[in-house]
């Protein structure tokens, strides 16, 4: 879509996104990776697609997976514990993906992507009731959202003009990588690529939480797909969190 070299200079990593913001790798703590083992195997595999530095994200959801800071510290410590033993030099970090909803507070200490950014989410099927006020009380308290997999939400397919709001109002927008390989259905992937037209797009993530979901990034990254899909898109990855660990 946005490729602007010839195909036959296949692009085939990731470094060009270089930081994963978004992911479910951290052993044991909501419906991503089981155990420190799968974790490091998940590790491995996107320092290989290319990615420099990982911020882990697990669920902070009260009904499902009731994830603290200290939950997330601990389980961050473990894998990186194991990722030492085993001389992986991939920057690790963790923050949290908060699902916003009656139980969401700004409680202290946030899982912060870093000293500003905060990871929201919301169903699926329903807009969180009052979301533009919970966006302007994060900013409020000093802090910028960033909203997961806008092109997921199936009440956007066809009103955009919420999630143009959003971004007036100062919420980046985050999208998965398997949403443009049409991994979630043809409405998400018509979704997305109508935001990136739009330029709506500030952030990207894996999203991972499985080898299904590992599988066919990796299948796209080294085939170039994924590159020529969105790799000239304007993604602020680097631009904002590569910092943030060194």
């Amino acid at each position: 879509m946005f490729n602007i070299f010839n195909k036959k200079n296949k692009v085939t990593d990731i470094s060009w996104l270089g930081v994963d913001i978004h992911s479910h790798i951290l052993p044991g703590i909501d419906d991503g990776s089981p155990d420190v083992a799968t974790s490091i195997r998940f590790v491995k595999a996107l320092q290989e697609l290319g990615f420099a530095q990982l911020i882990a994200t697990p669920h902070i959801y009260k009904e499902l997976y009731p994830n603290t800071h200290e939950t997330i510290s601990a389980a961050k410590a473990l894998l990186q514990s194991e990722m030492n033993n085993q001389n992986i030099s991939l920057e690790l970090g963790s923050a949290a993906e908060y699902m916003v909803d009656q139980d969401f507070t700004l409680e202290h200490p946030l899982c912060k992507l870093d000293q500003k950014h905060i990871l929201i989410e919301m169903s699926y099927l329903n807009e969180t009731p009052g979301i533009s006020k919970t966006i302007f009380d994060i900013e409020i308290a000093g802090y910028q959202p960033i909203l997961a997999h806008p092109e997921r939400y199936t009440f956007y397919f066809k009103d955009k003009g919420r999630l143009r709001r959003f971004k007036e109002k100062g919420c980046l927008l985050q999208l998965n990588l398997l949403s443009v390989l049409g991994y979630y259905g043809k409405d998400v992937k018509l979704l997305a690529e109508s935001l990136l037209k739009e330029n709506m797009y500030d952030l990207a993530g894996t999203d991972l939480h499985h080898d299904k979901h590992l599988s066919t990034l990796t299948e796209a990254v080294r085939s170039g797909k994924l590159y020529d899909l969105i790799g000239a898109y304007d993604f602020k990855n680097l631009e904002i969190f590569r910092s943030t660990l060194v």
